[in-house]
């Protein structure tokens, strides 16, 4: 049975309820509906609680390098379920493009025909070697599992992390994943205590568990791909496989009792928002060589990018989240987009309501 988050008077979050129990509360008046940036259910209560003692929650985070699962479980059941769609790729593209163009612009400027001494090359402004930093392609992957988490941790009261950690073996190279991996675990360990996992481990717990395991399409949104991953590492806090020994026999065998239940899932993404840009690398044509606008947050109809909102047209309604607008002398459209950032379809602005102003999550059930 799946539960509905609690939080105290003061915002503090409790043990999670019956949903009869909360809807009990509602009619009483004793709780009321809050929000959160993941479009949980959550209440909160508006009297003093019963009890404010706490079980054991964990947390499991599965990171991968354009999908990551989140798990939430307590012993007896299963709280909730994620599949994060990294920015990885998004972000690639962006510095790809911006690199290009400051090469063209370092080749306009500078006068390859003078003696190098005599050219227009400058100087550096800052130590860009240190090798302390992240690149931006994985920190925005790793800031996206650390918002969720966060958030996470406002609506229910973890108490363990457990993150996978991603080794290299043999001759199977580098991957991306272990970039930035240490630097994840200390964010975490500022949160919660957090210990890692290997992801062999995780396998034969979530083989335990009886989690399915989709291995052939990984960006397939279901909780069969990534989440079952993120909830057998969160399972790993109350099961583990332990060695026995005893005068005759010895081997191995799990120790500790878990319920995996069905739980809420959602799939997170982050706003593929284009900053804003003098205009387009290339001119509408050859003939105008008019180059148009690119990018930009904010538009002229009270809307901003990355903002849910409700439109309608022909008479079907859609949710989506607003990308950007075209405007011209004859037409005043708003682009609204579904988390997978596909476009729905360009609308007008008397015809496109606000829900929720950006919080930089694209969340869908």
């Amino acid at each position: 049975m799946q539960r509905v988050p609690v939080l105290d008077k003061n915002g503090k979050p409790l043990m999670p309820t019956k949903p009869s129990r909360a809807r009990r509360w509602l009619k009483e008046g004793k709780a009321k509906i809050v929000g959160n940036d993941l479009n949980i259910f959550s209440i909160q209560l508006l009297v003093e609680p019963s009890g404010c003692d706490t079980q054991s929650i964990a947390l499991g985070l599965d990171p991968g390098k354009k999908f990551t699962g989140v798990g939430v479980q307590s012993a007896k059941s299963t709280l909730f379920m994620a599949h994060l769609i990294l920015p990885f790729s998004d972000v690639t593209k962006k510095m790809s493009v911006r690199r290009i163009l400051r090469r063209a612009r370092r080749g306009r400027r500078i006068n390859r025909k003078l003696p190098f001494h005599q050219r227009a090359h400058r100087q550096k402004r800052f130590d860009n070697r240190k090798q302390n930093k992240l690149p931006p392609s994985i920190r925005a992957n790793k800031q996206i599992e650390l918002r969720v988490t966060k958030e996470l941790v406002k609506l229910f009261p973890v108490t363990q992390i457990t993150y996978e950690y991603i080794k290299a073996r043999g001759d199977r190279g580098f991957s991306p994943v272990m970039v930035g991996q240490k630097m994840m675990l200390q964010w975490l360990e500022k949160i919660a205590p957090t210990n890692k996992q290997q992801g062999w481990q995780t396998s034969i717990l979530r083989q335990h568990l009886g989690l399915a395991k989709d291995k052939k399409d990984k960006s397939k949104q279901s909780p069969e791909t990534h989440a079952h991953d993120g909830v057998a590492l969160a399972a790993s806090s109350f099961v583990r496989f332990e060695k026995f020994q005893t005068a005759n026999t010895r081997g191995h065998h799990w120790v500790g009792e878990v319920t995996v239940t069905s739980a809420p899932f959602r799939v997170i993404a982050r706003p593929n928002v284009f900053r804003r840009q003098l205009h387009f690398e290339n001119p509408v044509s050859d003939v105008v060589n008019y180059r148009k606008r690119k990018g930009g947050t904010v538009t002229p109809f009270g809307f901003r990018s990355g903002d849910l909102v409700k439109a309608e047209k022909a008479g079907k309604v859609y949710i989506g989240w607003v990308g950007g607008y075209t405007q011209t002398a004859k037409t005043k459209n708003i682009s609204v987009y579904d988390h997978n950032w596909h476009r729905l379809g360009q609308f007008s602005p008397s015809k496109v309501h606000l829900i929720k102003r950006n919080t930089k999550l694209c969340v869908a059930a």
